[in-house]
């Protein structure tokens, strides 16, 4: 069935990309508190958590910057209804695989979190994951322009 303005869109898309607006102003909000974190809020950290934050290089904090703008941008452009889609969520895809790679990498996340701090980093990657898998679809479907 189609409308003028194009094919017709169960709920369940307004509700993935109201979720994934919601979800990535969220890793926004994270990531504005990470980087606005003064000497009170760094002392009250764990002592690994501190070493961690203290150890992460700017350009983890650029590959946090592109991996939820680009969610954020990525949610809009299905609220949207527009193709850019795909490529934001690319693009936060890829920076959260610097940004979570760089993390364990060049930090000392492993040996404070060990296996067990992959569990956060995972969850965010599946998700990021399903909503490229859905704006590819939805974009071959036509649902968006």
């Amino acid at each position: 069935m189609q409308t003028r303005s194009g094919p017709l869109r169960p709920r369940a898309y307004w509700w993935v990309a109201s979720l994934a607006l919601v979800w990535n102003l969220a890793g926004l909000a994270m990531f504005w508190a990470h980087v606005n974190m003064d000497e009170s809020r760094l002392a009250t950290l764990a002592e690994a958590d501190r070493q961690i934050y203290l150890a992460t290089p700017p350009w983890m904090n650029v590959a946090f910057a592109f991996a939820v703008i680009g969610g954020v941008l990525g949610a809009l452009c299905l609220l949207l209804r527009r193709r850019w889609a795909v490529p934001m969520f690319a693009v936060s895809l890829l920076a959260m695989l610097v940004q979570f790679g760089g993390a364990y990498l060049v930090t000392p996340a492993w040996q404070a979190y060990g296996a067990a701090g992959l569990a956060m980093p995972g969850l965010v990657l599946v998700i990021g994951l399903a909503l490229l898998a859905c704006s590819r679809r939805w974009r071959a479907r036509g649902w968006l322009r």
